[in-house]
């Protein structure tokens, strides 16, 4: 899907913390979506930041502009899948990533991460920013 992309958690901070690069990204692209795992860490950051409040409001509005992917049953068969291919090759990566992963694939879209340990997912398209 050309303009659309899916955003991992630590582009998301790297926005909010005034990176150019990723700011040109995200005005050049026609529709954002954030994977479901990426808001419940969003939000967890601000719930346990010196400046929650502040943090909450400023989260709470991006997230409100993008387009969350919520996990379906559909989600978890291709979760189970991608641990499963992982797990036989060594290659575990962290829960959420592993959720966020199996978001990307199921709705085919790329993700920006700067986490390596996405290239171990098969069918995932990552984009480092």
């Amino acid at each position: 899907m050309p303009g659309e992309i899916a955003l991992d958690t630590n582009v998301v901070i790297a926005y909010f913390k005034g990176e150019t690069l990723v700011k040109e990204k995200l005005l050049a692209l026609s529709e954002v979506y954030l994977p479901v795992p990426v808001v419940g860490e969003l939000l967890f950051a601000a719930e346990n930041s010196t400046r929650r409040q502040e943090n909450l409001i400023l989260y709470r509005e991006f997230i409100q502009a993008c387009r969350v992917l919520n996990i379906t049953r559909r989600t978890a068969a291709f979760y189970a899948r991608i641990r499963a291919t992982l797990k036989q090759r060594g290659r575990p990566i962290p829960e959420n990533d592993l959720w966020i992963a199996s978001l990307c694939v199921e709705k085919e879209l790329p993700l920006a991460s700067r986490d390596e340990h996405f290239r171990e997912v098969p069918q995932l398209v990552l984009e480092r920013w």
